[in-house]
């Protein structure tokens, strides 16, 4: 769909994943299993103690680090699917310029967010109107590194023609105004730029902020906290 065009009503998709998380302990371990630590510039025993010490209530909760000490650049290899690494889009070298935007983070370099939902109700939505209604609901919109924290821990949450954008990072240009492109983490079909080898591997891209796709939900939570 080319941009400026006239969109068509939203259609309703049922059937949001739902997926519990591990525990908090549990995902502190692949954190650090993974490396995430030393890339954060803290320690597996602060990560541990934050997890061990965390006040956390009845449903699924996941622990991410704050972007600006983890990146999505850095965090996107470290997926897993199909035995591949994920991967972020050749044409999307800025990625880790898209910042928080409607979406407010905790001044920590460790954080809890609470609520997860792929946002499956919402495909075929553009993201221009997707974050008017989460907002209507409560409900605050993934950055981009939150999407890929909580594929480290649970790479099933996302399958072919349920994937999910993450509206809450947006890029801001020099003058001012919001580049069109909103980051999305979806699976490679392994056409194109991506290469055959990387077909069934997650993918971190972009789409266009008033375009609709409808194998694309967008992933929200309910709170964040310290």
């Amino acid at each position: 769909m080319k941009r400026g065009s006239t969109l068509p009503v939203p259609e309703t998709v049922s059937g949001d994943a739902v997926t519990p998380l591990p525990p908090l302990a549990t995902q502190a371990e692949r954190l650090i299993e993974l490396g995430v630590p030393e890339l954060a510039g803290i320690s597996a025993a602060e990560l541990r103690a934050f997890a061990e010490g965390a006040e956390v209530g009845d449903g699924g909760v996941l622990l991410a680090v704050h972007p600006d000490r983890a990146p999505a650049s850095a965090l996107a290899p470290l997926l897993r699917r199909e035995g591949k690494p994920g991967f972020v889009v050749l044409d999307m070298t800025d990625v880790d310029q898209f910042v928080p935007h409607h979406a407010e983070l905790p001044d920590a370099p460790l954080y809890l967010v609470t609520g997860l939902d792929r946002g499956d109700h919402m495909a075929n939505w553009s993201p221009d109107e997707a974050l008017p209604a989460l907002t209507k609901e409560d409900r605050t919109p993934l950055v981009l590194t939150e999407g890929i924290h909580w594929l480290l821990q649970q790479p099933e949450v996302l399958e072919r023609n349920h994937c999910f954008m993450t509206i809450g990072s947006r890029l801001r240009k020099a003058n001012g105004t919001l580049d069109a492109r909103t980051p999305a983490i979806w699976i490679s079909n392994g056409t194109g730029r991506d290469g055959r080898e990387r077909r069934d591997a997650l993918k971190v891209g972009w789409c266009w902020w008033n375009n609709r796709h409808t194998w694309l939900g967008f992933g929200s939570a309910t709170s964040r906290r310290p």
